[in-house]
């Protein structure tokens, strides 16, 4: 008994092949009498002899009866090298490319009977094939049916043979040559992650001494600092194979996929050690355990728990090193992280100035600037920019040259392609001349508050154009990199958001919904400063969860209170005593310095933009009047 499906298959094919071949052999041969081929002007003759029957028009050429058999030499027949004489019933001649108009008609006297079709001529071969296509049609749906039940476990098959597969990519020293080169900044990473490379490059020189790598790395920074590149060169450096995958390509609907997924992973990696795999957002699947809807039978947590074993279990893997990038550590399952699993973390900052001044030269490196762009003073008008803002910014500039047909990259250029990244796209959009003036008088008052406090970051530039959601825009970009926000710098921040609204009050002596976005930036940074940075001299060095971002939600809900009412009185009570302080001092800068406020919100009605620039040059006319006295911050001055 034949026990494999495909030996049936197989088996029947042969045999279904056989018995056609056997069928064309033993069919009886179809007997045709010769056709003659004569010239198309002997075919004429022949028809106004009144000696032909029928014709039968087939495209180009046409075939016929005589009334009777009719003796033909060599002569008469075309290429014919013979002269002996034979007696056709039929004729086959070609009709003239340019047709003959007087035929039907020469037909139709003759009395001949005209018949028109499409030639059919079919080999042995071609009537084989046309009888051999519909087996051919069963045994194509016969295997489907068997190839479906392979896939739903029946006959030997497996249902996880096909979900059970990572997925991953894997890329070798030949597919990808991503080096450290590759990479601008990233100092310390790239140190720290040497020890890697040497034991990847080298694994005898460490279990010579008795030591051990790490067994997993877990690259820690914001989105788009280069986590996923930064695998890719050590790869690369190492010259071993990489495979990459995504956290949540392990999930699926069906129980059981992602742990057989983590399986066929690191079975793949160990045939190819020693390799680097590499899994990026771990935190889809990484998760603290407990916190599923589905408790220990969630899918996710399945595939936690096999990663897991895979990283340190019963079975080693000492030549392969785990690599994962998440950029929300915090919510991580503590066992991912002891030592024997990721115990070493690489974090990947935000770069400074003088790293993006190096990134900016990596993007560039391909396209033609102008001697007016200075890649410095880019780099250190984008503060908080990653790597992949830098990207967008340079490939975003280059869309405008190309846009204007320019044959190289200006200073203008990544202007406005950096105004676009940090204010949104410019709209085209209808304003009466009123809200102007009132949008004017909004951001002439954030300016004026900006200019006279010390604590602020410098104006960049300040607009009435609508871009993206804001009908205008007072953009501070600060000198250099912040790490530390002083209480001071932050009650400035405070004081010019809402300088804006004080400002509509003093000049309309009444508020409208433009502030709406400053007052939510106003309560958020107030209630960090009271809860979680300990800046409230009445409550003190406490820290309450509120205001904290829920580590699965992602959202200020169901997070548990940890402090009495009275607590929670207080702490509005303070919060409100720093928003009211703030907009105090806002209102007395601008009582003190109105004048300048209706010059400059007509400048800004008139130019629409102001930059850097030529709001230096504005000031230099006029003498700002700082706020000496306190508003309410005990014994402190607003700012």
């Amino acid at each position: 008994m034949v026990k494999d499906p495909w030996k049936k298959i197989i088996l029947f094919m042969v045999v279904l092949f056989a018995l056609t071949v056997l069928n064309l052999l033993n069919s009886p041969p179809v007997e045709q009498e010769p056709v003659a081929p004569i010239a198309y002007s002997h075919f004429k003759y022949e028809l106004k002899q009144g000696r032909i029957a029928e014709v039968t028009l087939q495209e180009s050429f046409l075939t016929g009866i005589f009334l009777q058999p009719l003796p033909l030499s060599g002569a008469d027949i075309v290429g014919s090298p013979s002269k002996e004489i034979h007696a056709y019933k039929q004729f086959r001649t070609n009709i003239p490319p340019f047709g003959d108009p007087g035929l039907m008609a020469l037909l139709e006297e003759h009395e001949v009977i005209i018949n028109v079709e499409r030639p059919k001529e079919t080999t042995i071969w071609e009537r084989f094939l046309v009888s051999l296509l519909p087996w051919i049609i069963i045994v194509w749906v016969w295997w489907y049916f068997i190839q479906r039940a392979r896939l739903q476990g029946g006959m030997g098959g497996n249902p996880l043979n096909k979900f059970g597969k990572s997925g991953a990519h894997i890329f070798t020293h030949e597919t990808s040559s991503k080096t450290f080169r590759d990479i601008a900044g990233l100092a310390e990473a790239k140190q720290e992650l040497q020890e890697i490379i040497a034991y990847l490059q080298n694994p005898g020189k460490f279990e010579r001494l008795g030591g051990k790598m790490p067994r997993g790395v877990l690259l820690v920074g914001p989105p788009g600092t280069g986590k996923t590149l930064m695998a890719q060169a050590v790869a690369g450096e190492a010259g071993v194979p990489f495979f990459t995958l995504s956290a949540s390509q392990f999930i699926e609907m069906f129980v059981g996929v992602g742990a057989s997924r983590v399986r066929d992973l690191f079975t793949n990696a160990k045939k190819n050690a020693p390799s680097i795999i590499f899994i990026d957002e771990l935190d889809a699947v990484g998760r603290s355990r407990g916190a599923g809807m589905g408790g220990g039978h969630d899918e996710r947590e399945q595939t936690l728990n096999q990663l897991l074993s895979e990283l340190d279990g019963f079975e080693p893997h000492d030549e392969i090193v785990v690599m994962a990038a998440t950029n929300r550590p915090d919510v991580l399952d503590a066992a991912l992280q002891r030592p024997g699993r990721f115990d070493r973390q690489v974090v990947i900052e935000r770069p400074d100035w003088r790293d993006r001044v190096k990134i900016l030269e990596v993007h560039t490196r391909n396209m033609p600037l102008a001697d007016d762009v200075n890649l410095e003073i880019i780099a250190k008008g984008t503060p908080g920019m990653v790597g992949a803002d830098l990207e967008g910014l340079t490939n975003e500039a280059a869309l405008i040259a190309a846009r204007e047909n320019s044959s190289q990259l200006c200073s203008s250029h990544f202007e406005r392609a950096k105004d676009r990244q940090l204010m949104g796209i410019e709209r085209t959009l209808f304003m009466s001349d009123q809200e102007k003036h009132i949008t004017a008088i909004h951001e002439a008052g954030h300016t004026l508050v900006a200019v006279s406090l010390p604590n602020t970051d410098p104006i960049h530039k300040v607009t009435i154009i609508p871009h993206g959601q804001a009908l205008g825009m007072t953009q501070q970009l600060p000198e250099d990199d912040r790490y530390h926000y002083q209480s001071s710098y932050l009650l400035a921040r405070l004081t010019v958001a809402l300088g804006g609204r004080a400002a509509e009050k003093l000049c309309f002596d009444e508020y409208s919904t433009g502030a709406r976005n400053d007052l939510k930036l106003v309560m958020d940074l107030a209630e960090k400063m009271v809860c979680q940075w300990g800046m409230s001299e009445k409550i003190g060095p406490l820290s309450f969860s509120r205001g904290e971002e829920h580590p699965f939600l992602g959202l200020k809900l169901a997070t548990e209170k940890t402090f009495s009412d009275r607590t929670a009185w207080q702490i509005d009570q303070e919060i409100e005593k720093l928003i009211n302080a703030a907009q105090d001092c806002a209102e007395q800068i601008l009582r003190e310095n109105r004048e300048i406020l209706e010059a400059l919100a007509n400048s800004l009605v008139e130019e629409e933009t102001l930059d850097q620039e030529r709001l230096n040059d504005f000031f230099k006319k006029w003498t700002v009047k700082r706020p000496e006295n306190n508003v309410g911050l005990k014994e402190k001055s607003c700012w």
